[in-house]
């Protein structure tokens, strides 16, 4: 659309899917930036479910495979591997209407030992009051990816800081404007993560909240 205009995403989650950039580490073109995709935090979910509920026996992996078709090959063996790990059967849950939400949460929240899940998912986004309100009427547990699930009601939220991403992006308008190319400068993933815990949902939960996850955490919700 601009071919010559140099271009900085940030939060983007698939630049190459895109078309945004030829590789990773050689973008080409006119445009780099930043992805909010780090797989790894996959495993962490599942440790801190388990850390915070240990009661968690089977946690549902709550996503649409249509508007975020790379969960499942890249964030999907991590908790996978996770899950095996500190004794958790994970359920891979599909959704693609607000009502899948609701009857794969209602599901999940009648079975002793469930938790929930949510990678980072545009529908699911979209929807992230509904998956809190579903979530906290069936009692279960839930850890999100982004920091507004958590302030929505959600257990624990985990994933990149968004707001570094734009902090750095300005060093990137720095280099550009000194002469630097965009598609010289690689994609960069997230260097920083924040770990939001609600106590008010903890309380509500019947869970205690380890004094030295509090302590850790960048925010508290009381």
């Amino acid at each position: 659309m601009f071919p010559t205009v140099p271009i900085i995403f940030v939060a983007v989650s698939e630049p190459m899917a895109l078309g945004l950039v030829a590789s990773m580490a050689k973008p080409g073109g006119n445009a780099t930036g930043f992805t909010n995709l780090e797989p790894s935090v996959a495993g962490k979910w599942v440790e801190l479910l388990k850390e915070i509920a240990p009661r968690v026996k089977r946690a549902a992996f709550m996503f649409n495979p249509e508007t975020a078709p790379l969960i499942a090959p890249l964030f999907l063996p991590v908790a996978e591997a996770a899950a095996s790990k500190f004794g958790v059967e994970l359920i891979v849950v599909h959704v693609r209407t607000p009502a899948d939400i609701d009857a794969a949460i209602t599901k999940h929240g009648r079975e002793l030992g469930g938790g929930l899940i949510v990678p980072p998912d545009t529908f699911t986004t979209a929807n992230h009051k509904l998956v809190v309100e579903v979530a906290a009427r069936n009692q279960l547990p839930a850890i999100a990816a982004f920091q507004y699930f958590a302030a929505a009601g959600a257990l624990i939220s985990y994933g990149p800081d968004v707001v570094d991403q734009f902090r750095r992006a300005a060093s990137y308008v720095d280099r550009i404007l000194r002469g630097e190319k965009p598609g010289d400068l690689p994609v960069q993933q997230p260097t920083k993560f924040e770990l939001i815990l609600n106590l008010k949902t903890a309380k509500a939960l019947d869970l205690d909240v380890p004094l030295q996850l509090q302590q850790i955490a960048d925010e508290v919700i009381e």
